[in-house]
């Protein structure tokens, strides 16, 4: 496969998995979104690592599912989040594939997450100065961060492992590779 094919082919996957986001956290919705969230899309969080054009394609997905918050905020900055972490999964992902180098891009969603959507909820869903109400925001971004954390080391750390040793990954991931 030449250059240009495995750009347009990672650009392919990269849409194909921002759908997918979008799909499953709909589908999901009632666990998907507020303080208390288990967003089990954001396990495809961990494929920047292999993927790393991935991170677009999820950051595209992430702001059509929060689309239905109707909250410009959560829309613009709970994507950037993802957009962000993805982003330094992938440059994780470039370093050598052991346990630690996973463990910790597993907690980059979780990091921004916590932090971001913590603020968004904080902000403009409670109404609430973030540093005013600095009590109010350390609990959301914990309720946001433990979901997250359960998602991506419960689904998102096991399935970095296996993963990679299954036939079909390794050769999807090689026409991805340029």
């Amino acid at each position: 496969m030449n250059a240009k094919s495995r750009h347009i082919y990672t650009l392919a996957v990269s849409a194909v998995l921002g759908a997918a986001y979008a799909v499953l956290t709909m589908l999901l919705a009632p666990i998907s979104y507020g303080a208390i969230q288990f967003r089990a899309s954001e396990a495809l969080c961990i494929l920047p690592f292999f993927i790393p054009g991935s991170a677009w394609g999820l950051f595209a997905g992430c702001a059509i599912a929060n689309l239905l918050t109707g909250n410009l905020f959560d829309i613009i900055f709970g994507s950037l989040a993802t957009l962000a972490a993805g982003l330094l999964t992938a440059a994780i992902g470039r370093r050598e594939h052991n346990i630690l180098n996973c463990a910790l891009a597993c907690f980059m969603p979780v990091l921004f997450n916590a932090l971001v959507v913590g603020a968004v909820i904080t902000c403009a869903y409670n109404g609430m100065g973030l540093f005013s109400h600095f009590g109010v925001f350390a609990l959301n971004a914990a309720q946001v961060g433990l979901g997250e954390a359960a998602v991506l080391y419960l689904i998102g750390l096991p399935l970095m492992r296996w993963l990679p040793g299954k036939k079909f990954f390794r050769e999807f991931i090689e026409k991805t590779k340029s």
